[in-house]
């Protein structure tokens, strides 16, 4: 059951969101500068001073990567594995259907900018405030994407107080909810394409979805 402060909270950072701003949003594993439309997302990218080989990821939970992705059975069961029976935020990667109206609402740059390959990173499991800004998003097919709200290669922010100003500034709306899940880990999620399990980044529970993967699936993970 998530909280009315919750779901007050999100609710208004989606209309935010969904008129064009930028929103910093509190995930289980770290803070997250987010954005609904190509301008907004245009410009986190610019302020966090990004590489161009960087893409964004979505935020989504299982309801919209069933929606969106183009997963094998086991891809799938990676997924479930490893976000409800061990309840672990985590960003896939895999093929999408880049067809699907929550994508196509976005223009084309911004499609390019959050896709690679025809594959799409989406955050799943990142605690109740995730879970209910992505039931927003899917019931009103507004997609919300985004990265860590810090200048690239700083660091993970779990404080709203440790974000960079420069990031601060350009957000409409911050949503402060205190220290984050999975601070001690100093990382985000742990980036895994669920149908080759390549690693795309070691972050927070990264031992644990390795561990996963070997005692489920008889998959060692590269380092």
């Amino acid at each position: 059951m998530i909280s009315e402060f919750i779901k007050g909270d999100a609710r208004r950072a989606f209309d935010v969101l969904k008129g064009g701003g930028i929103a910093i949003i509190p995930m289980d594993v770290g803070y997250t500068c987010a954005g609904g439309s190509s301008e907004a997302l245009q410009k986190i990218f610019n302020t966090k001073k990004r590489a161009a080989s960087k893409r964004n990821a979505m935020v989504g939970d299982m309801a919209i990567a069933e929606e969106l992705y183009d997963l094998s059975a086991k891809a799938w069961d990676v997924i479930n594995v490893i976000t409800k029976d061990y309840d672990l935020p985590l960003g896939a990667v895999g093929p999408c259907k880049i067809d699907h109206p929550l994508l196509q609402a976005l223009d084309e740059e911004a499609i390019e900018a959050s896709t690679k390959d025809g594959t799409l990173v989406m955050l799943i499991n990142a605690g109740p405030f995730h879970s209910e800004i992505c039931r927003l998003s899917l019931k009103e097919l507004h997609p919300i994407f985004g990265s860590s709200a810090n200048i690239s290669l700083t660091g993970t922010k779990f404080r709203v107080e440790d974000i960079d100003r420069e990031i601060i500034d350009i957000a409409d709306i911050v949503i402060d909810h205190g220290l984050r899940k999975y601070h001690f880990y100093q990382q985000s999620s742990t980036l895994l394409n669920v149908e080759t399990f390549d690693v795309v980044r070691k972050g927070s529970n990264y031992e644990i979805i390795a561990d996963i993967c070997s005692r489920r699936f008889g998959v060692q993970l590269a380092d």
